[in-house]
């Protein structure tokens, strides 16, 4: 891709910010925080797109706010609404640990793999987004 600001980009969040313990919330992915905080801070938005609602959701949403990660907004874009009716979100990157291609790791007790978050930045680096 070539380099433009600011990237929308959808970001899923267990199982890609925090390992698995749904309903509850696992423990922080390694690099997760540096890096999204990084992408906030190069200009782009950021949506929290995830399965979670209710109080679950506003567990999740709590969890950028104690990190100091500006969400854009939770589970839609509030743009395009201009264009579309449509209900899937649109973004430009979507981080996510089930999308085909994105890198994860295993970890030693975790039943599930989680987002390699050094190979994605590794790939925003090269991209030119980060």
């Amino acid at each position: 891709m070539a380099k433009r600001d600011p990237y929308i980009i959808a970001i899923d969040f267990d199982g890609t910010c925090v390992e698995h313990e749904y309903p509850n919330i696992g423990l922080d992915v390694e690099g997760a925080v540096t890096t999204l905080r990084d992408l906030v801070g190069a200009g782009h938005r950021l949506i929290l797109y995830t399965m979670r609602s209710g109080e679950k959701l506003e567990r999740a949403v709590k969890w950028f706010k104690e990190r100091k990660i500006e969400l854009w907004s939770v589970n839609c874009n509030p743009e395009q609404s201009e264009w579309t009716s449509s209900p899937k979100v649109h973004a430009d990157l979507y981080i996510d640990d089930s999308a085909l291609g994105c890198p994860i790791m295993f970890i030693d007790g975790v039943r599930r793999p989680v987002v390699n978050w050094t190979k994605v930045r590794s790939q925003l680096e090269y991209d030119g987004i980060l």
